[in-house]
């Protein structure tokens, strides 16, 4: 499991409004498609400097794919960038702060001490 590939995947889609909306739209193959063209750079450098190794567990691929914020957290996605990212993508499917309220809803059963959120 690697939290700081998590992070980098729900950081650099939420930079991006085109990736915002196909991981809207086709998560599980915007996963796919990131993990193959962008896991490897090197921080996020240009295309010359890749690694073979960085890839998401299978953990991680089902909880990005299933848009499951919750277990995101459970395994390590700092809350800021699932909610941000989320918000952009779930934001206009509810009344003003309808997803900010789920979002924390879905998130009550968490107890201290949280999950390490350290990269």
């Amino acid at each position: 499991m690697s939290k700081y590939l998590l992070n980098k995947f729900l950081f650099t889609v939420d930079r991006d409004p085109e990736l915002v909306e196909r991981y809207r739209e086709d998560p599980a193959g915007t996963v796919a498609w990131w993990e193959g063209e962008h896991a490897g750079r090197i921080l996020n450098s240009v295309d010359g400097e890749r690694s073979t190794w960085p890839r998401l567990s299978d953990a991680e691929r089902e909880a990005l794919a299933a848009h499951d914020h919750p277990r995101l957290f459970e395994l390590g996605a700092h809350p800021f960038l699932t909610l941000t990212l989320f918000i952009a993508m779930f934001e206009r499917d509810h009344e003003p702060m309808g997803f900010q309220l789920e979002y924390a809803r879905r998130l009550a059963h968490m107890n201290l001490p949280y999950p390490d959120i350290a990269t």
